[in-house]
């Protein structure tokens, strides 16, 4: 099954020319992907978008050069159109909510399943964000202890039930209806009313909007430490 249904060119912009290959040849043999290219450097990758303006950009959050100039900065110098997914050799919670913080896409650790990148070009291509569940999931117990939880900084979102802020927040950190729905133990289709409840008290209509709620609410803070 492809994963658009038009292809997508996306450029992988990595300074490690055989995990480079390795993602080119996963997606390739996903399907419904053609390729802008392969850079090493920043400078190349700036080269590369001007020439090619790829629909996707993997990148690499140690690029050579990319340091130089800040990923916010560079990220911001695409003004949008280009849609980026950071990846990391990393443990990640800092470079996480960084790169969320700098306007990408997605961020995968470069030693996750496959598949969590796949999923992460998915969302980034329909519009969405995609974060690597195994970055903050050892971190992420369901809540408890009411208002005041460190997660959710220092004051509980207004007008949210506990397990509405719990399913607002497992899905803010990229994990399934199915994911969340084992680790409250409730069904799936609870997780579907108790997300639809949140979006409606806070008039949030994307999971792209609930990490940026997120963000504002300071639950990804435990991970800059």
């Amino acid at each position: 099954m492809s994963l658009i249904a038009c292809p997508a060119r996306i450029l992988v912009a990595d300074p490690q020319p055989i995990f480079a290959k390795g993602v080119e040849s996963l997606l390739e043999a996903e399907g419904g992907i053609t390729f802008a290219g392969y850079v090493a450097s920043q400078e190349e990758a700036l080269r590369s978008v001007a020439e090619s303006n790829p629909d996707l950009i993997l990148l690499d959050r140690d690029l050579p050069g990319l340091a130089r100039i800040g990923l916010d900065r560079w990220i911001a110098d695409r003004g949008g159109a280009t849609p980026v997914v950071v990846l990391s050799a990393h443990d990640g919670g800092p470079d996480m909510v960084h790169a969320l913080e700098s306007g990408a896409r997605g961020f995968v650790q470069k030693r996750s399943q496959p598949e969590v990148l796949l999923q992460a070009v998915r969302a980034a291509l329909s519009g969405g964000i995609y974060l690597d569940p195994a970055v903050a999931g050892h971190l992420i117990a369901p809540h408890r202890g009411g208002p005041g939880h460190a997660l959710y900084g220092s004051e509980a979102p207004r007008g949210l039930t506990d397990r509405e802020r719990d399913v607002f927040r497992f899905i803010a950190f990229g994990f399934t209806n199915k994911e969340i729905a084992g680790k409250l133990g409730v069904t799936d289709k609870s997780v579907e009313t108790y997300k639809a409840r949140a979006c409606e008290k806070l008039e949030i209509r994307s999971r792209a909007k609930i990490v940026q709620y997120a963000l504002a609410q300071g639950w990804f803070d435990a991970l800059k430490h």
